[in-house]
């Protein structure tokens, strides 16, 4: 299986460390039960570096080396270059954690996903703000079509219920500069929809400084407070910023006794990357034990794949808004860091 994941600056090294560990540990344990008709799976491991164009290059090579699919990526813009080439190949190819409703240029059977589209998710999130009392909100922002797309959904689905949105753009604005502007715009939350740790952290720790703002909101949809090198940068001015993750209230016994395994390989609580990790190669194995190991085959198996995951029992269905095959029950909610305990997440909201 050919392996993508972000394990360099400046890529999302942590999440990359997160998707490997949970990747890694569903190999050891197929192979531990016998592996696939007898034979050991092995994941060759390509870092992106959240680059596109080293994703294409890793996905010619992990072709040309004859892996049976691909797997992986974090960083939605990178999977979609990875998912476009590895299409255009003929290789089918699970897309772990990426989000952008539209990981191809066009339709196709060969590219499924497990993470939650965008359009999903950071609508829920949108019910959130509502929900909370917020119309008025303000986005820090930076050139990228994952945030622009993000932009949008948050207007579109807030604009509908009355609700503003205005953009901050970060490449204009100094931390300072930022605090002014959000301080006279009037928004009652500002949302973080730039990379960590910069920006992101320097403006958190500017507003949380700002007398003016002490009541806005600070919230950050794609997730970055999920990952303990948030908490480690920020301490108190990192909690109560609301998020994303992907996670049940309640784990499961396989969900449950996979979290243990994973926070003793990687020596800190998994994040929600890490049980996407795992359940990706669940999936894959259960493709090609059914299906077969050739790439035909796998393709085929997309629709049929029924296993139990860590976070729920996973199957595919086609979506038109996205062209591809999804798990639509993926688990979502929005949770922040609690100030009094750091390290423990409360369950804001659901959907």
């Amino acid at each position: 299986m050919g392996a993508l994941a972000p394990l360099t600056r400046p890529g999302w090294a942590e999440a990359g460390q997160h998707l490997l560990a949970g990747l890694e540990l569903a190999v050891r344990e197929v192979n531990d039960d016998g592996g696939i008709g007898g034979r050991p799976m092995e994941l060759l491991v390509r870092d992106t570096a959240a680059d596109p164009r080293r994703a294409e290059a890793a996905v010619d090579e992990l072709a040309g080396l004859g892996v049976a699919a691909l797997v992986g990526e974090y960083h939605s813009v990178v999977a979609r270059a990875a998912a476009t080439r590895a299409d255009t190949l003929g290789l089918p190819y699970l897309c772990t954690s990426a989000v952008l409703d539209a990981l191809t240029e066009q339709p196709t059977r060969r590219i499924a996903r497990l993470s939650p589209p965008q359009s999903c998710g950071w609508r829920v999130y949108a019910d959130f703000l509502l929900g909370a009392g917020h119309r008025h909100i303000a986005v820090a922002t930076q050139p990228s079509l994952y945030w622009a797309t993000g932009t949008g959904i948050l207007r579109e689905h807030l604009t509908a219920h009355g609700g503003t949105v205005t953009e901050l753009d970060t490449t204009a604005l100094t931390p300072a500069a930022l605090c002014d502007a959000l301080a006279d715009s009037g928004a009652t939350a500002l949302l973080l929809l730039v990379g960590h740790p910069e920006p992101a952290v320097p403006i958190v720790r500017s507003v949380r400084a700002d007398k003016r703002l002490a009541e806005t909101l600070i919230g950050a949809p794609a997730g970055q407070p999920e990952f303990a090198s948030w908490a480690g940068e920020l301490g108190e001015d990192g909690t109560a910023i609301p998020f994303l993750r992907y996670l049940p209230e309640r784990l499961g016994s396989l969900g449950t006794r996979v979290e243990t395994a994973l926070a003793e390989r990687l020596g800190t609580p998994p994040s929600f990357v890490a049980f996407e990790g795992y359940d990706t190669i669940t999936v894959v194995a259960e493709a090609l034990r059914s299906h077969g190991t050739d790439r035909a085959s796998i393709t085929e198996a997309w629709p049929d794949v029924a296993v139990e995951g860590t976070r729920g029992p996973i199957s595919f269905t086609r979506t038109p808004d996205t062209g591809l095959w999804q798990w639509t029950w993926a688990p979502i909610q929005v949770v922040d860091r609690d100030p009094a305990e750091p390290g423990r997440f409360r369950i804001l909201h659901a959907g």
